[in-house]
């Protein structure tokens, strides 16, 4: 029995794994609409494996004498590397659809644009601006290896609960392909998340970086429902990077 779970959580793993990162995985088998869904509970884990491997870099830059706020921008290039720009694409789409058109349909059609526009390119440079000096000050204060991982994991942990609440704004996209997950799934994605995140920072910090990344995902969801009755593709990679700068800069402004 505990073998079969094991195959079955590295299966849901490696999916989403390869469906959220740049990381060369294989899979052998068709991934279809129900296998993403159900591999979305094993969203904190491929948080978790990037926000360290981000955290690694920062101290590593650290060890060879660079400032805190270089370190900080050393591992955020990396998790940028690692993720392909996955969420800081959704983003920049996101911001040029809301901020470019007035239109609930004009809204959709800039979003699948791939082109980034003027609040595209702004909301990109608040997003790094912002999550590397609070990283930065995070660093200063000793946390780097408490709090960069849980931002990574709780980041990610969003999406679900996101998808879960949320109707879908376009039967096209991305995130179209994706069953919202239910049940069994939500909970261990919701679950897996809070652990890792308490269990990374400590019940106190802790808990206050997964209140501040719900307050961040609830406030885009308040924005999408306004603007475009619902979530998409981009939707989801924004409410990810919100969810991350809300935890990091908590974090800084806790620990300071």
């Amino acid at each position: 029995m505990a073998a079969s779970v094991l195959r079955e959580i590295g299966r849901d793993l490696t999916i989403a794994t390869i469906f959220f990162t740049r990381l060369p995985l294989t899979y052998r088998g068709e991934i279809g609409a129900k296998e993403l869904s159900r591999a979305l509970r094993c969203l904190p884990l491929v948080g978790l494996g990037v926000g360290l491997a981000s955290a690694a870099l920062a101290a590593l830059a650290l060890w060879a004498g660079a400032p805190a706020l270089l370190a900080a921008l050393i591992a955020l290039g990396g998790s940028i590397l690692m993720t392909g720009c996955f969420h800081e694409d959704g983003l920049t789409d996101l911001a040029d659809g809301f901020g470019g058109a007035f239109e609930r349909r004009r809204k959709l059609e800039i979003m699948k644009d791939s082109r980034t526009g003027t609040y595209g390119a702004a909301a990109l440079f608040l997003s790094i601006g912002i999550r590397a000096a609070a990283l930065a000050a995070v660093i200063e204060a000793g946390a780097l290896w408490a709090v960069l991982p849980a931002a990574h994991v709780l980041g990610r942990t969003v999406i679900p609960a996101f998808m879960a609440v949320t109707p879908q704004a376009s039967t096209t996209g991305l995130a179209s392909y994706h069953e919202p997950p239910r049940g069994a799934v939500l909970w261990q994605a919701l679950g897996g998340g809070a652990l890792l995140a308490l269990l990374l920072s400590g019940p106190s910090l802790g808990l206050s970086l997964i209140l501040a990344a719900a307050a961040a995902a609830l406030a885009r969801r308040w924005l999408a429902m306004k603007q475009i009755q619902g979530y998409t593709g981009d939707v989801l990679g924004a409410a990810e990077q919100l969810a991350e700068m809300a935890v990091l800069t908590a974090a800084a402004l806790l620990l300071s």
